[in-house]
């Protein structure tokens, strides 16, 4: 490694980001330009401590995780990954379907939508960025393990997931993702990764399994998801999925219609998110 390079690497890309870049308010006046250290370190979920040591060119080795977390919180390009790679002497990233790293022209939108959730998913479902007011609603992915990011996976194995939809509307929206599965299933035969996910859920999840056992018709997709926040109670959002120019990556946007009392329900998420993040 090239603690050094690496140090005024990850320094000059710092300084280049303004808060409204990432999907932050400015805060109080700066003395100097770009995010803080703090704020890089929260965006990539690792301790501010650790990330400054980088930054001094005394930290340990990052583990190939943080640099992909980094390159996501520094809304680095694909060139520019692969450098901080190397400067850590790791070897980049291969380009395939299972790519980790973000469209720029969704992070651009992404960074934009400050009031709105909204996350980058892959075709599989894998949650690779998400916005402040997404990590508000559904959980901060940075604090996950990298398959624990996954919406399927976690519609189907994890409690708390459940704990965010209505009973009623369990049903309805694990059938559409059993059918998006068997789509993706069959467009890419070559593609270990759906049939490793569906091997996994048949095993681990008895409505996955009776799902998938069961009659292949469609299911007709709701753009309306209800949901239960913890905090701010019951919302019901519009949901739109707007697909990248190689269908391999879409930002799915959810957003209350103004005057309904969802709408100043995530008025209200977006203060405690910011809040949450400010503490942090």
């Amino acid at each position: 490694m090239n603690p050094p390079d690496l140090a005024e690497f990850l320094r000059r890309c710092r300084s280049r980001l303004a808060p409204a870049d990432v999907g932050l308010t400015g805060g109080a006046r700066r003395r100097s330009p770009g995010l803080r250290r703090e704020e890089v370190a929260r965006l990539a979920g690792m301790s501010a401590d650790y990330y400054t040591r980088l930054e001094q060119g005394r930290a340990s080795r990052p583990s190939r995780q943080m640099l992909t977390a980094m390159a996501r919180a520094l809304r680095l390009t694909a060139g520019e990954r692969d450098r901080l790679f190397v400067l850590a002497d790791e070897e980049p990233p291969r380009e395939a379907g299972g790519c980790g790293h973000v469209r720029p022209g969704l992070l651009l939108v992404l960074d934009r939508l400050h009031d709105t959730p909204a996350e980058v998913v892959t075709e599989l479902g894998d949650v690779l960025a998400q916005n402040t007011m997404a990590a508000a609603l559904f959980g901060d992915i940075s604090a996950r393990a990298p398959r624990d990011r996954n919406l399927v996976r976690r519609l189907f194995t994890d409690p708390d997931a459940l704990a965010l939809i209505p009973a009623a509307d369990h049903e309805a929206l694990a059938r559409e993702h059993v059918a998006h599965l068997r789509e993706l299933l069959a467009a890419r035969p070559g593609d270990p990764r759906p049939a490793a996910l569906v091997a996994e859920l048949l095993a681990a999840s008895a409505l996955f399994a009776r799902l998938w056992d069961g009659p292949g018709a469609l299911p007709r997709p709701c753009d309306v998801r209800r949901l239960r926040h913890p905090v701010v109670g019951e919302l019901v959002l519009d949901r739109e999925v707007l697909l990248s120019s190689g269908h391999d990556q879409r930002l799915i946007v959810h957003s209350a219609r103004p005057g309904t009392a969802s709408y100043e329900r995530l008025r209200l998420l977006r203060v405690v998110g910011l809040q949450d993040l400010t503490a942090s």
